[in-house]
């Protein structure tokens, strides 16, 4: 049984993302693949898509338990659309079940144009990340959206550089979640620590001190530390010790 919803925006889109068995055999760029998945990029109207399509649920128990991947993913970006935090609207998602085990899926989202990921422009040096106005502003955006999922007992589980796309105004963007989860009590707050870590990983080789720390205190929505946010910052600077 297959389950599929094209968002009624893109009705004139139907003869191609009007259901699963359309999207399946669809063809584009192909941009990353595994055993599990593809993401292929396409272009209707002068617009570009990426299609996402799963053909499996995962290995051994994954495919009988829990939600699939392809589900979390939809459902992630529906919660960050939700709660306010900008990302890339979603076209169209849906699910088949044969026997009552997943079989294929796929979640189809529109580009944000003339975004670039974080990482990348770590990589190639961009003079922006000198900016520190710039650094500011961006700074400022991801701080809020962090604590507006972890206020939420939400955590993205792999809240990187790549998953976070600027554009050329300096707005950003979260994408790509399909491991972030609700959680609470102890777990909830090692699952914090992990996201901040995630993205100091990168950050203290590119910033300086005292824009990871004003980034910081801007997710703490405050001008000083205290000693639970000492205790924190430790936790954040010695969580990849020896994983790196």
């Amino acid at each position: 049984m297959a389950a599929w919803t094209l968002d009624p925006g893109y009705a004139a889109l139907h003869a191609d993302f009007g259901s699963l068995a359309a999207v399946f055999a669809l063809q584009g760029e192909r941009i990353t693949s595994d055993p599990l998945s593809e993401l292929i990029r396409i272009e209707r109207a002068g617009v570009r898509y990426y299609v996402k399509r799963y053909s499996g649920g995962g290995k051994g128990l994954r495919r009988w338990l829990g939600r699939p991947r392809v589900k979390a993913e939809w459902q992630n970006l529906r919660h960050f659309a939700k709660w306010g935090i900008p990302t890339a609207p979603i076209v169209a998602w849906g699910l088949e079940r044969r026997g009552g085990v997943f079989a294929r899926g796929a979640m189809i989202t529109r580009e944000l144009p003339g975004t670039l990921d974080l990482a990348e422009l770590a990589q190639r040096g961009d003079p922006r990340l000198r900016d520190g106005a710039w650094v500011r502003q961006v700074s400022a955006q991801i701080a809020m959206a962090t604590r507006r999922m972890h206020d939420h007992h939400f955590t993205h589980n792999d809240l990187k550089w790549r998953n976070l796309l600027v554009d050329e105004e300096g707005r950003v963007f979260l994408i790509d979640c399909p491991s972030g989860s609700f959680w609470w009590g102890p777990l909830l707050r090692r699952r914090i620590v992990k996201d901040l870590a995630c993205l100091d990983k990168v950050a203290k080789y590119v910033l300086s001190r005292s824009q990871r720390l004003r980034f910081y205190l801007q997710y703490r929505g405050r001008a000083r530390l205290n000693d639970a946010d000492k205790r924190r910052i430790r936790q954040i600077v010695g969580y990849f010790e020896g994983r790196e």
